[in-house]
């Protein structure tokens, strides 16, 4: 009888790779490494960058990998140097091209696969031309919009035409999210009557299918800073309860959030950490702080992080991105100017739909609001915040 020992030890990928066959690409190459004993995929995504400077290109990402191999992607120009020529466009039902990515695809920002989104940015950061360039994208299609403005009313006010819903102080944030909540309980009986699990089912009649809806949130630490704790903590708890409730349960019944916010953290309250948690499409613009970077990026990748923290202020609308892939990507938006998504929702304000007709009746009262979230607190906020990550 032979005994064999064999030693197991992990090998740097700063060895030789084994390439495969070189195939070229629109914006550069292809190429397989077959990884030796003891690597794994993480230890090339560690060195991408010294990959890059090796080869002489621009950036190098891994794009696959399969037992034993990878796939790197090699970019030999930066495809975002300028974004000048393209244009923001629908590209089906809640689906809108925004800009590019860095791999030369379109960078979309698509609610029926990621319904809701998480947009970060300091000031000249592209973050508001982002919004705009959805209000252009969603402006023609059949959807209702509704705008949480809480500079005051400066953001949306323009396309007010085109927003069945605009509300611009938290007191009134508080009683249109009570409205929305009443949507969701009208559409979940209507689900309940077609037994159906969403209002995208088949089973459901096209004439009784709701209008799905885009809720558009600008400043969203405005909800939750408090100046006065004894007199608006009440107001602040009620407020996000509501909305990480439409987070929880607006999918199924089409009613998508696009939060934006110039700053983010976990000093703004329990609640903000619960709802980063449902928002799954991630945007990370130039931001002044890590602690923003990371609430957005954070549990994600921590790589996404370091390349957000790099972006510079001279090329705005370049962000950090993590959307249906689940991988992160460097993208930017096309420039929109507020004069263009003005005109656009002027020109599809015949497209609006009232807001009776989304509530089916009259608003729900503040005070029937109040007394939902006292019922709903502790089932919809006290056992998730425990156990997230800050």
């Amino acid at each position: 009888m032979v005994k064999q020992r064999r030693k197991l030890h992990r090998v740097q990928v700063e060895k030789a790779p084994r390439l495969g066959l070189i195939r070229p690409t629109p914006l550069g190459f292809q190429v397989t490494a077959r990884l030796h004993d003891g690597q794994t995929p993480e230890d090339y995504e560690d060195v991408l960058d010294k990959l890059a400077h090796a080869w002489r290109v621009h950036s190098v990402r891994l794009v696959s990998w399969r037992p034993g191999r990878v796939t790197l992607a090699a970019t030999l120009v930066d495809p975002l140097e300028t974004v000048a020529g393209l244009e923001v466009m629908a590209d089906g039902l809640l689906r809108v091209r925004v800009g590019l990515l860095d791999n030369g695809n379109p960078y979309v920002v698509d609610f029926k696969v990621v319904p809701h989104w998480l947009n970060v940015g300091a000031t000249q950061s592209g973050k508001s031309n982002l919004a705009n360039a959805l209000i252009v994208g969603l402006a023609p299609q059949p959807v209702a919009l509704v705008g949480f403005d809480l500079k005051g009313g400066v953001e949306f006010t323009p396309y007010r035409a085109r927003l069945s819903a605009l509300a611009t102080e938290r007191s009134e944030c508080a009683e249109l999210l009570a409205d929305l909540v009443g949507i969701i309980k009208s559409r979940m009986a209507l689900c309940r009557q077609y037994r159906v699990k969403n209002i995208w089912h088949p089973r459901l009649p096209e004439e009784a299918r709701p209008i799905p809806m885009v809720v558009l949130v600008d400043e969203m630490a405005e909800l939750f800073l408090m100046a006065d704790p004894d007199n608006e903590k009440d107001e602040v708890a009620a407020v996000a309860t509501r909305l990480l409730r439409i987070a929880q349960l607006g999918r199924a019944f089409g009613i998508y959030l696009f939060v934006c916010g110039q700053r983010v953290g976990s000093d703004l309250g329990k609640g903000v950490t619960a709802l980063r948690a449902q928002l799954t499409g991630r945007i990370c613009h130039m931001v002044n702080d890590d602690e923003t970077a990371k609430m957005c990026l954070g549990d994600m990748d921590r790589r996404a992080v370091a390349a957000a923290r790099q972006i510079s202020p001279d090329r705005p609308g370049t962000a950090v991105v993590i959307g249906s892939d689940s991988r992160w990507h460097h993208a930017r938006s096309v420039h929109v100017l507020e004069e263009e998504a003005e005109a656009s929702a002027e020109r599809y304000a015949d497209l609006t739909p009232s807001w009776a007709l989304l509530t089916g009746g009259p608003a729900i009262d503040v005070g029937d609001a109040g007394e939902l979230a006292e019922d709903e607190l502790a089932e919809f906020s006290d056992p998730d915040l425990e156990d997230l990550p800050v």
